[in-house]
């Protein structure tokens, strides 16, 4: 008997008729919803919008954006839709210089969730017959429950191994026969490097399937990782406003990301002018979703930017696939998959009576891991006592460390060193080879 290659082949190879029939009609749904938050509740009435209007994409663009900010405004409940007796789950950001965001699920939006998570881990080939390693942070942060769930819904053996410790990785992978992996781009370089160190080679280990994502890569970074592990790396897109991982994800073609349009509206816009953007052209991406009963988002501006990927796949699959992401519209970056503001860093800084205003975010890739450099002027009244300003130092990292979830190198320099800009202040020089 022949092996099904898809999922849900019935959702997976649905025609665009019929998958535009069912976003509209989940669009409505989500709607109707949406409309008992306080938040969206304000919004259609001031605009007089109802779920019976929308018969179209045109008509959804009547519909005002959902931005980060609003969410940060109507912390934490302000969005959520359902009752607090059906939620099961909290999920947050990080805060930059205010509230995180947060997400609220109930068991459909789990169940939901999960499935489109083993979705994506079939399309590139994982079977109950997996032994499948996460190596992504557990808590708060979505790539690690999302993973975990979407793993055990495919029916994989699971290893919640979690974030860091590379030679317990490696032990796991070989003592479990990990078949499997998740994890950022930059930590499967380390890993790599971590095999040679050990001796080991990853070719004589079970792994075989490498699913990555998180932060930006290219290309030719995908194909160096699969040289040196020796397996097939997929590219992945989520990001916690829309569940977590699973909401875009390469198939076996290894050229752009289905997009699941029975759970996903997807819209490119340009960041300025917000008018719809050609298909193959660069924009915004702006989601909405369709399938949550808890906390909805609609017309989501997620300021990253790609494409929509015109023509085809081969493998079969109607939904549409987007290219990786290029960047960001705003000035957030991403290191070892942890989404970071420079005013977080600010926030940190300003505690110090012994810094100066002026300070240098520097992003720099080392030994094939992305690194972060703060560099930041001493005041006028700091001390030239060099334990005194070690010490210092140490204190501004740790807190650091504590607030953006990744340790920073700190440079402590003289007032007046830094560039100055006569128009708005440069905090982030990205030197990163990507």
């Amino acid at each position: 008997m022949t092996e099904n290659k898809y999922w849900e082949e019935a959702i997976e190879t649905m025609t665009r008729e019929r998958l535009l029939a069912l976003q509209l009609e989940r669009f409505r749904r989500t709607m109707e919803i949406a409309s008992h938050s306080p938040f969206y509740h304000d919004v259609f009435r001031a605009h007089g919008i109802t779920p019976e209007q929308i018969q179209s994409p045109e008509d959804i663009r009547r519909i005002p954006f959902t931005t980060k900010a609003q969410m940060r405004e109507h912390y934490p409940f302000g969005l959520v839709a359902g009752k607090q007796e059906d939620a099961v789950r909290l999920h947050s950001s990080s805060g930059t210089t205010g509230n995180p965001t947060v997400i609220v699920h109930s068991q459909h939006d789990l169940d939901s969730w999960a499935n489109l998570v083993a979705r994506c881990l079939y399309m590139v080939g994982l079977r109950k017959t997996d032994v499948f390693q996460n190596s992504s942070g557990y808590g708060m942060f979505t790539g690690g429950l999302g993973f975990q769930y979407g793993a055990e819904r495919l029916g994989a053996l699971t290893v919640p191994a979690a974030a860091g410790n590379s030679k317990r990785q490696i032990k796991f992978i070989t003592d479990f026969g990990t078949t499997a992996l998740h994890a950022i781009p930059s930590y499967a370089i380390r890993l790599a490097e971590v095999f040679q160190e050990e001796g080991i080679d990853p070719r004589s280990t079970k792994l075989r399937t490498l699913l990555i994502g998180a932060e930006p890569h290219t290309d030719e970074q995908r194909r160096r990782i699969e040289q040196m592990l020796g397996v097939r790396a997929y590219n992945s897109f989520g990001m916690s406003e829309m569940n977590g991982p699973g909401v875009a994800f390469e198939c076996q073609e290894q050229n752009g990301m289905h997009f699941w349009e029975d759970c996903y509206y997807v819209e490119i816009i340009h960041p300025e002018t917000e008018e719809p953007m050609p298909i193959g052209e660069y924009g915004e991406l702006v989601l909405t979703t369709l399938d949550r009963t808890m906390m909805p988002l609609i017309r989501y501006r997620t300021r990253d930017l790609t494409r929509i990927l015109p023509g085809e796949c081969p493998c079969g699959r109607t939904h549409l696939r987007i290219d990786r992401i290029k960047g960001r519209s705003d000035d957030m970056f991403i290191i070892k998959g942890v989404n970071i503001f420079p005013m977080q860093i600010e926030k940190v800084l300003v505690q110090f009576p012994e810094l100066g205003s002026q300070y240098l975010i520097t992003l720099l890739t080392q030994n094939s891991q992305d690194e972060i450099i703060v560099e930041v002027e001493l005041s006028d009244l700091s001390t030239d006592n060099y334990i005194e300003l070690e010490n210092i130092r140490k204190e501004i990292t740790r807190q650091l460390r504590d607030e953006i979830l990744v340790t920073p190198r700190v440079k402590l320099v003289k007032k007046g060193s830094l560039p100055q800009s006569e128009g708005k202040a440069v905090r982030v020089k990205d030197c990163r080879e990507l």
